[in-house]
């Protein structure tokens, strides 16, 4: 378990937290509010329980508490306020806090406790938008400047996962009320981030309408199996890593050539999608900015 983080830069703690070193600098010297180990050459470094109390300090700033009275509190006054914010005001910020809490200390525990909170006071549907979206954004960013390691983004997505997974089946179980068309989400071959396209696979199934999921690594021709079965059918792909960025108009081309006709769509979003070319195809290809956009299309 060596490649686990338990220590961690100001830089760390600035992509984590959201507020800049040079801030957290100034709040460590006026104020003493985090007490860094230091290296020979003088770098500052923090444990876990750093991490811990910046985020609920900058949890209690966002809420209009000032830094200079926050250090006057005693050590179990600021999470007991933090409980207090969460109890009457509903932060959303604290929720993506405390799940990337449970991401840095693999605390399963913490992520149930966080969820069933959320869930008593939202939906599922408000959830994923309100807090799961910018989550995953957020641990997009946080995994390319390697604040987390692939361990971490793999323990908090599984579980998202699992809750996407509760929550789609009670929808499989209910009669389709929708019958214009079908929708066949797939990936690219070697693209494994599949959590988008599963929330869209909730979304669609929440409209009524009759999915076939097939999830990572499907190659372009076994999607044409799909056409001898249902019909009209919308492709739905969504591009996070794969294709490559110069291959990706190649790609389309492709799926173009094999797939659509007179009654077959091609939908594509993701990361990647803002290399495609917007010019030129055929017009039975949408490509959509974000979860929000191809949702109100369907």
């Amino acid at each position: 378990m060596n490649n686990i983080k338990s220590i961690f830069s100001i830089k760390d703690l600035e992509n984590l937290s959201g507020i800049k070193a040079h801030t957290i600098r100034i709040w460590e010297k006026r104020y003493d509010i985090l007490q860094p180990m230091r290296t020979d050459t003088n770098i500052r470094l923090y444990d876990l329980a750093s991490l811990q109390k910046l985020l609920n300090i900058t949890l209690l700033h966002d809420y209009g508490y000032k830094i200079s009275k926050i250090a006057t509190y005693p050590q179990d006054k600021i999470p007991s306020l933090v409980r207090e914010i969460i109890s009457t005001k509903n932060a959303k910020n604290h929720a993506i806090s405390a799940f990337k809490m449970a991401m840095m200390n693999f605390d399963q525990e913490l992520f149930f406790n966080t969820y069933n909170w959320l869930i008593a006071e939202k939906s599922f549907r408000e959830i994923f938008y309100e807090v799961f979206i910018p989550l995953m954004n957020e641990l997009g960013l946080l995994w390319q400047t390697d604040t987390i390691t692939p361990a971490h983004e793999h323990f908090i997505s599984y579980l998202v996962k699992q809750k996407l997974l509760v929550n789609t089946e009670k929808l499989q179980v209910l009669k389709q009320t929708k019958f214009d068309k079908v929708f066949v989400l797939s990936l690219p071959m070697n693209e494994i981030h599949e959590l988008g396209l599963m929330f869209l696979n909730y979304e669609i199934l929440l409209n009524g309408y009759k999915t076939i999921y097939l999830g990572e690594s499907m190659p372009i021709e076994n999607l044409k199996d799909l056409k001898k079965h249902f019909n009209p059918i919308v492709f739905i792909s969504y591009l996070t890593v794969q294709p490559e960025r110069d291959s990706i108009n190649e790609y389309v081309a492709k799926m173009t050539e094999e797939l659509v006709d007179d009654t077959t769509e091609l939908w594509y979003i993701g990361r990647l999608v803002e290399f495609i070319k917007r010019e030129g195809h055929s017009d039975k290809i949408s490509i959509f900015d974000s979860i929000t956009e191809l949702v109100d299309r369907i």
